[in-house]
């Protein structure tokens, strides 16, 4: 557990509703639990907090899409897109398996919306539109997502999507991710605003954050949650108070609720703690896990697992949540436009209907006579 480890969090209060959140990890992981990749990272000073298994390889997920947004801010820095940049929705795209927008192929909608889309809604369509919007192609954004990677010394990180769905070869860890997280924040204080949002609109239909932190947590400003069953629920958060902003990651917890009530002890933890600890790109690689992706699936997705899942939510369908730090929202979530663009979606109607031409239909010739 966590206080017996020098690496980790010292003995408190704080630690020990940690271990009860871990030990609701452990009842459907066992001998998995403590692995479980954790972090918090201070943003302005870069240091280390507090870290667990931070180099153990795991699937990121839809955490993927924090590298997708970082390469198209990159790309909107230096002029090449804008917010208003409008993405067209590719057969490709429109292919993509959900959680999806299912927008028709054609369809059209700016960048901003895009976005948010993206970051809220983790829509996979999306993603892969944002991609070849950026790049031109899924393959080429794919290329500058690993090559962004590699700058910012991501070591042990490798894409083979815009979107986080599963594939050979897609794997992170936790101080990987802790890194990209605290580079968006530096870098792009101007769109922090996307991560934060409590939810998004099409007009149509409402999509709240995913994030279950959000408007809950006393300074909560994002970032991105993410699930495959290889993977279990992971979380990347931030939170300010009085100036100063941490990062927590949170790998393979076992639920919606758990990664939320161990995001925000960590959280809280690094608000209220004094930073002394390693920077991040000076912390040594250690434990297991270092050459292998920890699958955790049939843990994640079983009868029993799905079952303990169920029974974590109150007779209202809501994700009952542990942590003291946590508190309720009290009203619906804001909702952000993120919709088409007007009039962009294709209609589709069959030729020769309502459309004012002649329908091609032949001609019935004359009945014989004889």
């Amino acid at each position: 557990m966590f206080a017996k480890r020098p690496r980790m969090l010292s003995s408190t209060g704080s630690v020990r509703r940690l271990a009860v959140a871990v030990s609701l990890v452990a009842m459907v992981l066992p001998g998995l639990a403590v692995a479980n990749p954790m972090m918090v990272v201070d943003v302005g000073s870069g240091r280390v907090i507090a870290h667990q298994e931070a180099f153990r390889k795991w699937y990121p997920a839809s955490l993927t899409k924090l590298m997708t947004a970082y390469t198209t801010f990159r790309s909107m820095r230096t002029g090449e897109l804008s917010p208003e940049t409008v993405v067209v929705m590719s057969n490709h795209a429109a292919d993509q398996p959900a959680s999806k927008m299912y927008f028709k192929p054609g369809s059209k909608l700016t960048l901003d919306s895009a976005l948010k889309l993206l970051i809220i809604k983790s829509a996979n369509d999306v993603a892969v539109a944002i991609g070849e919007t950026v790049s031109g192609s899924e393959g080429a954004f794919v290329q500058r997502m690993n090559q962004e990677a590699q700058r910012l010394g991501m070591t042990s990180t490798r894409f083979v999507n815009p979107n986080g769905l599963p594939g050979k070869g897609q794997f992170t860890t936790a101080r990987d991710m802790a890194l990209l997280a605290a580079t968006i924040r530096r870098e792009f204080p101007e769109y922090a605003g996307y991560f934060a949002l409590e939810g998004v609109t099409t007009g149509k239909k409402d999509y709240p954050n995913f994030n279950l932190l959000v408007g809950r947590f006393p300074g909560a400003d994002g970032m991105k949650t993410g699930y495959v069953c290889a993977s279990g629920f992971n979380q990347v958060s931030s939170a300010t108070r009085n100036g100063r902003t941490v990062i927590s990651v949170v790998l393979g917890a076992d639920s919606l609720g758990a990664r939320a009530d161990l995001s925000a002890e960590l959280l809280q933890k690094g608000l209220t703690t004094t930073v002394a600890g390693n920077r991040l790109e000076q912390l040594a690689p250690y434990g297991e896990g270092l050459d292998q992706v920890t699958d955790i699936s049939a843990v994640i997705c079983n009868p029993q697992a799905r079952k303990v899942r169920s029974e974590g939510r109150d007779e209202a369908g809501r994700m009952k949540l542990l942590s003291p730090y946590i508190r309720e929202m009290g009203r619906p979530p804001a909702m952000s436009f993120a919709g088409l663009i007007p009039g962009s979606e294709p209609v589709e109607t069959k030729k020769g209907a309502g459309t004012g031409e002649i329908a091609n239909v032949p001609i019935p010739k004359p009945r014989p006579t004889f």
